[in-house]
């Protein structure tokens, strides 16, 4: 029995597009895995970000004699501050903060920045009472 010359490499060809399928897919596989490994590394510095801000907001309550130390852009006078802000710029890329203390009212204001591995600027802001006497 032959066969219709028509119907030759047919096998061939489902065989080739089943495979362009399937790269397609694998690829699709690729890009989202790409994409959550991204949004988990983003979702990792902005917990850090909350945690520090929360970390210097309690470090001022156990410093309330000194609550104006803290204040500054980049640095600050009291050790407590400078030591987390080394601490922020290690724990974040590019880390900085900066530290506004109202002293009419003891309300706190923080700005925790950092820059993403894709180059990236965030920042984090929490603003707090913190209820003492400033010196």
């Amino acid at each position: 029995m032959r066969r219709a010359k028509g119907q030759r490499g047919i096998v061939l060809l489902e065989a080739l597009i089943a495979m362009l399928i399937f790269m397609l897919g694998v690829l699709g596989l690729i890009g989202l895995q790409t994409s959550l490994t991204s949004a988990q590394t983003d979702a990792k510095f902005r917990a850090d970000a909350a945690y520090l801000a929360s970390e210097v907001v309690g470090r001022m309550w156990a410093d309330l004699g000194h609550l104006n130390d803290y204040d500054g852009e980049d640095s600050c006078s009291a050790t407590a501050c400078s030591e987390w802000r080394a601490k922020v710029g290690q724990l974040l890329p590019g880390g900085g903060a900066s530290i506004t203390v109202d002293s009419s009212n003891s309300d706190v204001t923080v700005v925790v920045r950092w820059t993403s591995p894709a180059g990236e600027t965030h920042q984090y802001t929490t603003r707090s009472a913190v209820l003492g006497k400033a010196s």
